[in-house]
């Protein structure tokens, strides 16, 4: 994909109203090649692209995004052994030593930090995951000095009954619902009833992928992500004001499409794309 695709894309997200729009990852182009161009990428977007949040994997991400003046980075973890060993080629235990010079630095240099933390509800090689382990995982990157915790449904087999009960645990365990968000892949058609079970719980903050995009590069079993436009829609439905502006996301989301050659998953953009076509 083209940089100056990329980069419209970007500034279309922004422009629909959606309030966090995170633009790339300073991974080593060996491990993600797709995002290789992400230091080009962050120059063509110039000043606006400082408020844009990116995904670093270690100190080296971290000094990329310093030379770029950035206010914004996440790290990603895992709560199992064998996702932390191929995604991160470190130990369940040993990512942390890896997170907290990244974590002290970034705040030292007054730049927000998020957590991601990778295989909350199942893991392909492990099976299950326990709650308790990844509540543990949860509020060790909180307490390194991550502002919010994002829960990741990797390969989607989540249930909302399941999502209930994590969230719960971790306030049992003292973290404030504020300081997490949900992020739902819809490999079992989960993600929407996902994400409805964590709103009923006081979740406010759910990642989500224009047109349904995505995946895991480590984790062939992951499809793509809860699609932007279904959660808007059902928002919408709920009475809440997401603020995004539903017809011009669908429109990107049409425009991406093209740009890659297949249709959307996302049932809303089929929808309502299908409505406005002449």
């Amino acid at each position: 994909m083209p940089v100056g695709v990329k980069a419209e894309f970007v500034r279309r997200l922004v422009a629909v109203g959606l309030p966090i729009v995170e633009a790339t990852s300073f991974v080593h182009p060996r491990w993600v090649p797709q995002l290789a161009d992400a230091a080009e990428l962050m120059t063509e977007l110039g000043e606006a692209g400082r408020d844009l949040p990116v995904l670093v994997p270690n100190e080296r991400g971290l000094d990329r995004a310093l030379e770029f003046g950035l206010r914004h980075i996440a790290i990603f973890g895992s709560a199992t052994e064998t996702f932390a060993h191929r995604n991160l080629n470190r130990g369940l235990d040993e990512q942390f030593a890896m997170f907290e010079p990244t974590v002290r630095r970034a705040r030292e240099a007054g730049i927000d930090v998020r957590a991601y933390v990778s295989m909350c509800f199942g893991d392909p090689w492990e099976g299950a995951v326990p709650i308790d382990q990844v509540v543990q995982v949860g509020r060790r990157l909180l307490d390194l000095g991550a502002s919010q915790l994002s829960l990741g449904d990797t390969i989607g087999v989540g249930t909302p009954g399941h999502v209930r009960a994590l969230v719960r645990a971790f306030a049992d365990a003292g973290t404030s619902v504020d300081a997490l968000a949900v992020h739902f892949h819809d490999t079992y058609g989960q993600a929407l009833a996902n994400a409805h079970a964590a709103l009923r719980e006081g979740v406010t903050t759910f990642d989500a992928s224009a047109g349904g995009l995505g995946g895991c590069p480590y984790a062939e079993s992951a499809t793509g992500n809860l699609a932007t436009e279904d959660l808007v829609w059902m928002l919408r439905g709920l009475g809440i004001d997401s603020g995004v502006d539903l017809g011009a996301l669908v429109g990107t989301s049409v425009w991406m499409a093209e740009q890659l050659g297949r249709p959307s998953p996302s049932r809303v953009v089929q929808a309502l794309a299908a409505q406005s076509a002449p």
